[in-house]
């Protein structure tokens, strides 16, 4: 799928690609390697977008859009929540029997998060923002989201100005572990 256009554009191409990957969970009919490789590119995929999505576009929601101090909290608790369950599965065995109701959960929590963003949040932002201002958030997002972490790391700020900080610093050392161990590169 293409990357590119403006922050709303943007984080739907995300949204559809993580779709594509729980396709592609739901029609497997083991487990093993193959589901740990899916669930190791889902986990990486979703912890790089949500970390763009809170260093630039809750802030703007934040600043721009009526209410946004409260969509903005609480667009961070859903995240926080998948989070905690990335890294659940960061630590299972994909053979365990506790993978697939896990699994199903994160299904659940991201499916009802992006409708409630598509539904919901991007219209308000597309209405409060101009297009030259979502231009310059997708930019910014796709710069994010190359310096993200690839691994939850759910102790970490989730806000501006700790989240901008730290980030990069942890994605370089996920980096270099994915490296070694090969993580996300099936």
């Amino acid at each position: 799928m293409g990357h590119g256009g403006n922050v709303i554009q943007e984080l739907t191409t995300d949204h559809r690609e993580v779709e594509e990957i729980f396709d592609r969970i739901q029609s497997m009919t083991g487990q093993g390697q193959e589901l740990r490789d899916l669930v190791d590119e889902v986990t990486i995929e979703l912890v790089r977008h949500s970390v763009a999505e809170e260093q630039y576009l809750y802030p703007a929601v934040r600043k721009y859009v009526e209410g946004g101090e409260q969509i903005a909290d609480k667009e961070i608790r859903d995240h926080s929540r998948i989070e905690n369950i990335l890294k659940q599965l960061e630590k299972m065995h994909a053979d365990s029997s506790e993978m697939s109701p896990l699994l199903q959960q994160l299904m659940e929590e991201v499916t009802e998060h992006v409708t409630d963003e598509e539904n919901n949040l991007f219209p308000m932002l597309r209405q409060a923002c101009s297009s030259e201002m979502l231009g310059d958030l997708g930019e910014k997002v796709r710069r994010a989201k190359a310096m993200a972490p690839t691994r939850p790391h759910p102790a970490a700020p989730d806000t501006p100005p700790a989240n901008k900080l730290l980030a990069p610093g942890a994605g370089l050392v996920d980096r270099a572990r994915d490296f070694v161990t090969g993580r996300g590169k099936s």
